[in-house]
């Protein structure tokens, strides 16, 4: 068994694709929209999803918000740089809510942003 993605609802689908691709550099690998449904699907990752999880971002026609929920946590990302990763993503209009810097109790770099719909996205530095 692998994880093949995770699903996230967004309320405006052309502004999701352009956050993930154009701020955390995802390439958009599929979009499809299903008119019988009233859905479009989007897959948005790093490489090919025959080989990589990616994250699939649904959006319901019509639908422009939804709540987030207390149950979901964030997308873990592993960056090579975080405090460099935050200035990149801070210089591209994207939102960063906790700078990168060591976590609460333990010495791992982290930064938390926040995608167009209020996802939360951890940035872990890769340990060298």
């Amino acid at each position: 068994m692998r994880l093949l993605h995770t699903m996230l609802r967004v309320g405006d689908l052309d502004k999701s694709i352009a956050f993930y691709t154009e701020v955390l550099g995802m390439t958009l690998l599929r979009r499809n929209d299903y008119p019988d449904g009233q859905f479009t699907l989007a897959f948005v990752g790093y490489g090919d999803e025959a080989h990589n999880s990616v994250i699939e971002l649904t959006y319901n026609w019509g639908v422009d918000q939804y709540d987030l929920g207390s149950g979901y946590g964030h997308i873990a990302l592993e960056v090579a740089d975080a405090y460099q990763a935050c200035a990149d993503i801070k210089a591209s209009g994207g939102n960063v809510t906790r700078e990168a810097g060591p976590m609460k109790h333990g010495s791992t770099v982290i930064a938390f942003v926040t995608d167009p719909d209020g996802y939360k996205i951890e940035l872990i530095q890769k340990s060298s």
